[in-house]
């Protein structure tokens, strides 16, 4: 499916996918465990909604192990790259993003540990 601004919107417009996008716009790389941990979102929605993205080809994911990491796309277009960039810097001071970012900082079992939270 080509990414049109419309469907570019449409993936922005819920709250799980939008706040995904964001948090991988602040970090490189997160496994499906940070962000269901952030997002206090149960693991099947949050996986749900990555699907989404990447169906979309806004994000990729590799596997490693028992984990599977989610970034955003490097070959985005540029405009969208602007969109998600200008997203993510409007609202770094709002909650829930603000809180997103709290809780992964405070998560014990990052996937660097033996095995995730």
């Amino acid at each position: 499916m080509p990414l049109t601004p419309t469907t570019l919107f449409a993936a922005l417009a819920h709250d799980i996918r939008l706040r995904c996008l964001v948090l991988l716009l602040r970090h490189e790389e997160l496994c499906v465990c940070e962000l269901t941990h952030a997002t206090g979102a149960v693991q099947p929605h949050v996986s749900r909604h990555l699907a989404q993205l990447r169906e979309l080809e806004l994000v990729s994911d590799r596997r490693e192990g028992l984990w599977v990491y989610y970034r955003i796309r490097p070959a985005l277009p540029a405009w969208i790259q602007g969109v998600l960039r200008e997203t993510a810097a409007g609202v770094a001071d709002q909650a829930p993003f603000t809180d997103d970012e709290q809780a992964l900082s405070n998560m014990a079992n990052r996937p660097s540990a033996s095995r995730c939270a």
